[in-house]
């Protein structure tokens, strides 16, 4: 059987079938149309190990003598006991493929299992992988996992993934691959504050815009886990898996098991590279960035300027200050308003009040409607705080339904079976009860059925420890359920968008975005702990998706201090918005915020549109990132915006000269500051310096080669401040 070759924008697979099962001899840079005979890749069979070539299965397996991490793990039961059918030895019996995929089927008659595989390497690079194996047998078969797994080349010496907590998620970490296996699991029930959105190897010390990258990302928001893989021949490989709890999937004679999707992307000019494959592929998805109905916008227009209200009045609500506030939100030019937590019944804090999802009336005497004219009357969409999947003790729900709570016992929680630890005060409500699952879905309907809510900020706020359903584990089932109640409201409400929020950051995946609008990266408003968030959130999920605030001058988390500048040129860099009482932003500081969100509109066409880049700087108290027009442009648009960050002292007097990355080499560009230029309030507190350099104050003409390559001389940027560049077509 010919080798199946898929091509796509500078990448290549390339699987042969000639030991008898699909494997994967390479994935990397492009090879060309014309490929040599695969046997010259025929590798040298070693002393005290086994007699035949060892393939890197698309299906690694314990049958072809494959020593890592096999891609199946299961077993059969039946009248003789359990533990049967371990090892199936998966051979070809089909493959379909078009110009851009394939369906490869492998299967052993005699243990009674097939497994199919679906590829798809879509137009930017962006490969697509997932597997669904079939129980062909007459008795029950159970899954423990099935991994989607990918080799990486030998050059592929380093690794880097990310990790985090609350409020300080995404931060990157890196390693030298060696022999053995390196895996971050999750446990978290969720995607998880931890979770390494991105799971990359790399060649020696790559890079934003230099060395060869494969990446790879697992679309799945319950348990999982991601690895790189090395054996003693020293091959690597790099995948992912959901991690499925004991006995959780069981298949029943001719059942299922699928996959999440595993998404990888290879790179021959760094982690910029990964960024655009992923990016291609979420601006070609025809549901993407959707407007509410209310705009009258079509598809994939500008993302509206945000007002939350959740840092401003946090539980205190009332209508007059709300309305206070919208006047305030609308005379800044804010375009969505969304009232947080705190409306429904019982609700004063976070002890009470989850599950009831009615609008509390002691509070609300004629609903919401009065809110929602005075939002919409000013011209602005309303939004609403909800968090479906969670309830409290102190609801009307748990006392009326206690058999619904979550918890590891079979014994329901009315007839005394225990409960999981609290979380926020919370728990979860078993959304895999069909009765549980209709009631939450019944009640998100009616609010927006009865209201005029073009958005929710949908939220979740613990981890699902001890997650069980008549006695048996069920993340997979409680994910799928939650997954199924997204999907079912939207058919219902198809012009409402969601957002993905879950204590910040910890539910950030291609699985929960393939059924939302954007994600909130973190709970931390800090402008500086943000800069790294959203660096390494933008490393896969485009700007539009990333929901980016303007916090109080001093950080609700962290109780540092920022100039408005600094905080806004940070929010500026993704869905833009602002949460926090900004009735008390007068004077200059309002004039500001009123340019910056005059700013946000100006440009977020080029910010939600263009390509990503990120420079490699070797001083690491600055970074330089931005957003390059894709295409040519015409003379005097705005070509790129860039943001000079300074997060710490630096050791040297001066930052010297940085470059401009991702600009066509021989046209001719203006660079110039859009803030702070003198005048502006914060003008004097982000330089230290005598004199600015020369271009600083009447802009910079030179060729895109020159600036990438030469540079500009920095100002001397104070800690914690931050300029931003415009790059104009001259």
């Amino acid at each position: 059987m010919e080798p199946l070759h898929l091509r796509s924008a500078g990448t290549s697979l390339v699987i042969s079938f000639d030991s008898g099962e699909a494997e994967v001899i390479h994935w990397g840079a492009d090879l060309g149309a014309d490929l040599p005979d695969p046997a010259i890749l025929t590798a040298p069979v070693a002393h005290s190990a086994i007699d035949a070539r060892v393939p890197a299965g698309l299906l690694p397996q314990a049958s072809s003598s494959w020593r890592g991490r096999p891609a199946l793990r299961g077993s059969r039961f039946s009248e003789g006991g359990a533990g049967l059918d371990f090892s199936s030895r998966l051979r070809v019996t089909s493959v379909t493929a078009d110009g851009a995929g394939a369906t490869i089927v492998q299967a052993d008659a005699d243990t009674g299992i097939s497994v199919s595989s679906s590829l798809t390497l879509h137009d930017g690079g962006l490969l697509e992988l997932r597997h669904t194996v079939t129980n062909d047998g007459a008795t029950p078969f159970q899954v423990d996992e099935l991994a989607t797994v990918l080799p990486v080349a030998p050059d592929a010496v380093e690794l880097l993934d990310l990790t985090g907590r609350w409020c300080r998620e995404r931060h990157p970490q890196r390693r030298t691959i060696q022999q053995g296996t390196w895996v971050r699991t999750g446990r978290h029930g969720r995607t998880g504050h931890d979770s390494s959105l991105l799971f990359a190897a790399g060649t020696q010390g790559f890079g934003n815009r230099h060395g060869k990258v494969w990446a790879t990302h697992l679309a799945w928001s319950g348990n999982h886990e991601q690895f790189a893989d090395t054996i003693g021949d020293g091959r690597t490989m790099i995948g992912g898996s959901e991690l499925l709890g004991p006995a959780e999937v069981i298949l029943e004679p001719g059942g299922s098991y699928t996959t999440p999707a595993l998404f990888a992307a290879y790179s021959d000019r760094g982690l910029d590279g990964i960024t655009a494959a992923f990016y291609s592929w979420f601006r070609s998805r025809p549901h993407h960035v959707l407007p509410a109905a209310s705009t009258g916008l079509p598809a994939g227009k500008p993302r509206p300027v945000v007002l939350n209200t959740w840092e401003a009045v946090y539980f205190d609500h009332n209508l007059p200050t709300l309305i206070e506030l919208a006047d305030s939100a609308a005379d800044l030019g804010v375009e969505r308003f969304v009232l947080d937590d705190g409306w429904f019944r019982g609700r004063r804090d976070d002890h009470a009040g989850l599950g009831d999802w009615y609008v509390d009336e002691t509070l609300w005497p004629q609903g919401l409607t009065p809110l929602i004219d005075a939002v919409t009357s000013r011209g602005m969409e309303f939004g609403l705080w909800v968090e479906p999947e969670m309830v409290n003790l102190d609801s009307d729900i748990a006392r009326a339904h206690p058999d619904w709570i979550v918890g590891p016992s079979a014994i329901q929680h009315k007839d005394g079976g225990r409960l999981p630890l609290e979380w926020r005060n919370q728990h979860i409500i078993d959304l895999v009860n069909p009765e549980a699952w209709q009631y939450i879905y019944d009640r998100i309907n009616a609010l927006l059925a009865d209201n005029n809510i073009c958005y929710l900020k949908w939220d979740q706020n613990r981890d699902l420890l001890e997650h069980g359903h008549a006695g048996r584990p069920s993340i997979h089932e409680q994910t799928l359920a939650a997954y199924r109640l997204f999907d079912e409201l939207r058919k219902a409400h198809p012009g409402v968008e969601i957002e993905s929020c879950s204590s910040g950051g910890a539910r950030v995946d291609l699985g929960i975005l393939d059924r939302t609008d954007r994600i909130w990266a973190s709970d931390c408003n800090d402008a500086l702990e943000r800069q790294t968030i959203q660096r390494w959130t933008g490393a896969v999920v485009p700007p539009e998706l990333v929901g980016s605030h303007i916090g109080p001058t001093t950080s609700h988390t962290t109780a540092r201090t920022h100039d408005l500048s600094f905080r806004a040129i940070t929010a500026l860099f993704g869905h833009f918005g602002m949460e926090w009482d900004i009735r008390g932003v007068q004077g200059r500081d309002r004039d500001e915020l009123r340019r910056f969100v005059r700013l946000y509109k100006e440009h977020r066409g080029l910010i939600h549109s263009g390509r990503r880049v990120n420079a490699d700087v070797m001083d690491e108290a600055f970074l330089l990132h931005g957003v390059v027009a894709e295409g040519a442009v015409a003379e005097g648009t705005t070509a790129a915006l860039f943001a000079v960050v300074s997060m710490r002292t630096s050791a040297a007097e001066v930052p010297g000269r940085l470059g401009f990355p991702g600009l066509e080499p021989e046209r001719t560009y203006r660079v110039e500051a859009l803030f702070p230029t003198p005048g502006d309030a914060d003008y004097a507190h982000n330089y230290t310096q005598v004199q600015p350099p020369a271009w600083l104050a009447e802009g910079a003409v030179a060729n895109g080669r020159f600036l990438a390559e030469v540079g500009l001389p920095m100002p001397i940027l104070n800690p914690e401040h931050a300029l931003l560049l415009k790059v104009t077509a001259a």
